[in-house]
C-alpha cells in the first residue's frame, strides 16, 4: 500500500468503522505494531460507539500500546447527537474531534430553504418535486440565512463556522464539486459568531433529550444537596426542589 501511494509512512491512518468481528485487542495491537515499525506515525478511529472506544483506549494506556488520537464523526446543526456521548468521551480522552458532513450532504449549502422547496432537484427532494424537510430544518436554515446577511456570507459559511468553533473540533472534512463551493467553504474562516449567535443556533438544533442528558442536568444538585461548594451553587431543578421544599 505504502509503495502505491508513493511514501514511507501515513501521517494519520483512520479506521473508518468498527470491526466487530475482530478482538478488540487484536486489532489495537495491530495498529501498535505499524505505528512502532515506522509505518504509520497516528491513528483515529471513525464512527464507533463511545464505549468501545472508551475501552480500546483504556487497553492502549495499560498494555504501552499506541493510543487514539482523532475521532471522526457527523456533526453538524442537523445532527448533534454526538452531543451525548462521543465528544465528552473525546474531550475526556484527548481525542481531536474532526466532523464529516458539517453541512448535512448539502442540506445546510443554501440549496434547500423556504422559497425554493419543490423547485431544486437534489438528494433532499422527494420524488413529487418537494424538498423533505421538517418544520425543525427549515427554522435552523432560516436562522443561518438570517446570520449570512448580518455577515455577509454564506449560509454553509455560517453553518461551517459554527461547527468549527465547537469545543475539541480540529479540523473538519469538507465535500465540495466547484472551486465556488470550496471559496464559500474557506470563507468560515473569516465568520466569527457572537455568543448570542451561538446560542441561537444551538437553541433551534438541539437534539432530542435523553434519559443520560436529562439525568445529567440533575446529578450535581443531589450531590450538592443545594450547597455552595468550592464557589459552585448548581442551578435549581424543579422537579427536584418540589420533591423536597426548601431542601434545595
Amino acid at each position: 500500500m505504502l509503495r502505491r501511494l508513493q511514501t514511507d509512512y501515513i501521517d494519520l491512518y483512520w479506521i473508518h468503522s468498527w470491526d466487530f468481528s475482530t478482538p478488540m485487542e487484536e486489532t489495537m495491537r495491530s495498529l501498535d505494531h505499524a505505528v512502532k515499525s515506522g509505518k504509520i506515525r497516528y491513528i483515529g478511529v471513525c464512527n464507533a460507539p463511545a464505549w468501545k472506544i472508551a475501552q480500546a483506549q483504556t487497553a492502549a494506556w495499560f498494555k504501552d500500546w499506541t493510543p487514539f488520537i482523532g475521532l471522526q464523526i457527523e456533526y453538524s446543526l442537523m445532527q448533534r447527537t454526538v452531543e451525548e456521548e462521543l465528544i465528552p468521551m473525546a474531550l475526556e480522552l484527548g481525542l481531536g474531534i474532526t466532523p464529516w458532513a458539517p453541512l448535512r450532504s448539502g442540506l445546510l449549502s443554501g440549496k434547500y430553504n423556504r422559497k425554493n422547496m419543490g423547485k431544486v432537484d437534489g438528494r433532499f427532494t422527494d420524488r413529487n418535486g418537494g424538498a423533505e424537510l421538517t418544520e425543525k430544518q427549515l427554522s435552523i436554515i432560516d436562522e443561518l440565512e438570517r446570520l449570512a446577511e448580518v455577515h455577509n456570507t454564506t449560509t454553509a459559511a455560517v453553518a461551517l463556522s459554527w461547527v468549527n468553533n465547537k469545543p475539541g473540533v480540529t479540523s473538519t472534512i469538507i465535500g465540495v464539486r466547484t472551486t465556488e463551493q470550496l471559496n464559500a467553504n474557506i470563507a468560515a474562516a473569516d465568520v466569527h459568531l457572537s455568543a448570542e449567535e451561538v446560542a441561537s443556533l444551538d437553541q433551534l438544533s438541539a437534539p432530542p433529550v435523553t434519559f443520560l442528558s436529562e439525568y445529567a442536568t440533575m446529578i450535581p444538585m443531589m450531590q450538592h444537596g443545594g450547597v455552595e461548594i468550592n464557589g459552585f451553587k448548581p442551578a435549581p431543578v424543579p422537579m427536584l426542589a418540589n420533591m423536597i421544599p426548601g431542601k434545595y
